[in-house]
């Protein structure tokens, strides 16, 4: 609407600043019946015209931008987390879930009767934002948790570059004793970065992320 507003007092001020189409659009009006209207003073030859200010998104540091923003990354971290425990609920072998500080989802196998549940603990963590400190924050916590394997998704709505991602899991493996898997994952559209050696019920649940189911 502020667009349309701004072309329409563009186009009238270009008529009425001219005397030959002013002159034109009174003979018009005239012959319709009505009054012809009295133009204001045209302004001095070196004026420049008026400048129309048309409304646009808000400064990215005013409150409204950041409320919005906040409203966004609560609505995809929401989404996104629910899907992955979908996910979880419908890989085979089974999984308990748990609770964790600073991981919304922990999951660790159901028991076996007879023998030990050889798949990993899962974690997924979400972040608006996966780079480099990101990983080696999230490595650091899971490996807090236990000494077993722990498989970390590392889920954000937006992810550096591979390299860098790469970079820093390769000098967590090097310093870290700790048996952590983790995979960065593009919670819009499900693409993860997952390392070779990944246990295949990682590989498993990336590819019902992908599936939606």
């Amino acid at each position: 609407m502020a667009a349309g507003r701004a072309a329409e007092l563009t186009e009238a001020y270009r008529v009425l600043s001219d005397e030959t189409r002013r002159a034109e659009y009174d003979r018009t009006l005239s012959g319709a019946g009505a009054e012809p209207v009295q133009a204001p003073p045209a302004p001095a030859a070196s004026a420049p015209p008026p400048r129309v200010v048309v409304a646009d998104d808000p400064p990215r540091d005013s409150t409204s931008f950041r409320e919005e923003r906040a409203t966004r990354d609560e609505y995809m971290r929401k989404a996104t987390l629910n899907r992955f425990k979908h996910a979880v609920d419908a890989v085979g072998g089974g999984y308990d879930q748990a609770e964790l500080r600073g991981f919304e989802m922990a999951f660790v196998p159901k028991s076996k009767l007879f023998g030990k549940n050889k798949n990993p603990r899962l974690l997924g963590r979400f972040l608006s934002s996966v780079d480099g400190p990101a990983v080696a924050d999230t490595w650091t916590q899971a490996g807090k948790w236990t000494t077993d394997d722990v498989c970390v998704f590392l889920l954000g709505s937006s992810l550096a570059s591979a390299r860098e991602l790469a970079t820093a899991i390769a000098e967590q493996r090097r310093r870290s004793k700790s048996k952590v898997t983790l995979i960065p994952v593009d919670a819009r559209d499900w693409t993860a970065h997952v390392p070779t050696d990944a246990p295949d019920i990682a590989k498993t649940l990336i590819a019902r992320l992908k599936g939606g189911t």
